[in-house]
């Protein structure tokens, strides 16, 4: 009885390795990041256009005293950046970014949410095509202070997933010369 019992406990652990392998041979591998369109690689020339908000983000807004907080901050943040020139129109741009910020209601546990994101659409101004959206959270915050710090950190972080996508797409020109 104890041979068979060590028996079925050796099959048991042969068998435990044997399908162990196979789940990690299942797993699926990291997928090689899709090309970013070509219109952002080639873009020199940026229109920044004001989506406007939502009724819950103006209302936030309006609070912090700057109803147009979203535009201005991107505004600035692309300005130093100096990656594009900024045009005054979309005319004579070759991408339109559309900033829009929203505060859609989210479920929290039991309750009802809001939560507060920055979303910056790309358009191609050629074809009108939606070439790329990037959206950041903001956290929510009582204080003024608070908001505006919150704001400012998710603003960087849209900005800096703006890089991001500029750097791969500079990566991949690289890689294809």
């Amino acid at each position: 009885m104890a041979r068979t019992s060590r028996t079925g406990i050796f099959c048991g652990v042969v068998m435990a390795i044997f399908l162990s392998h196979q789940v990690i041979a299942q797993q699926p591998k990291e997928a090689p990041p899709g090309p970013v369109p070509a219109q952002i690689l080639a873009a020199k020339k940026v229109f920044i256009a004001n989506g406007g908000l939502d009724g819950t983000a103006l209302e936030v807004c309006r609070r912090a005293g700057e109803p147009d907080q979203p535009y201005n901050h991107l505004y600035a943040a692309m300005k130093s950046w100096g990656r594009y020139e900024l045009v005054d129109s979309p005319a004579d741009a070759d991408l339109v970014f559309e900033i829009r910020f929203t505060a859609p209601s989210v479920q929290c546990g039991t309750l009802t949410c809001y939560g507060p994101q920055l979303e910056v659409s790309i358009l191609d101004t050629k074809t009108h095509f939606k070439l790329w959206t990037i959206t950041e959270p903001v956290e929510g915050a009582f204080r003024k202070a608070t908001w505006l710090k919150n704001f400012n950190h998710a603003m960087t972080s849209l900005v800096d997933d703006m890089k991001h996508l500029d750097s791969q797409s500079k990566t991949a020109e690289n890689a294809q010369k």
